[in-house]
């Protein structure tokens, strides 16, 4: 059996985030989403869960990149909000590591939090809610790629 990845805690150079700041948002926002839309096709997200998403509004700040996306659920989808409402139902701001680290299963939200590596703003029952939802996903096993092992 492979060695299990394990993702540092890093922090890009402040120019990175000073330059990603700069940059045109709506990349991040279509990439995310895309990710999102992509769990709801492969029926990883309970479609019941997202009728409490509906109508919401959502902000992901990776603070060492610059990148913020801004989005909503609708009809069972994630969208885009180019013109975002000022305060965001929920919003979540980390360093790209604790993003990372996060997706791989790593460390868990609440760990990342109580260490002031995560910042989760808004509505206290949507951020459990949304916690407890990305928890529950079962991600799939992803193939063996020759010379890589998991």
């Amino acid at each position: 059996m492979g060695k299990k990845i394990s993702i540092p805690k890093f922090q890009l150079p402040a120019i990175i985030a000073r330059i990603g700041g700069k940059l045109p948002q709506w990349p991040h926002t279509m990439t995310l989403i895309a990710g999102l839309n992509a769990t709801v096709k492969m029926k990883l997200l309970p479609v019941e869960s997202l009728s409490v998403l509906e109508g919401r509004s959502f902000f992901v700040e990776v603070l060492d990149t610059g990148g913020k996306a801004h989005f909503t659920c609708r009809d069972g989808l994630f969208r885009p909000l180019f013109s975002p409402a000022q305060t965001p139902d929920l919003a979540f701001r980390a360093n790209l590591s604790a993003f990372m680290q996060l997706l791989a299963r790593q460390e868990d939200p609440d760990t990342l939090f109580f260490n002031r590596e995560l910042s989760i703003e808004g509505d206290t029952e949507l951020g459990l809610y949304v916690k407890n939802m990305l928890d529950a996903v079962e991600w799939p096993q992803l193939p063996k790629l020759p010379g890589f092992s998991h």
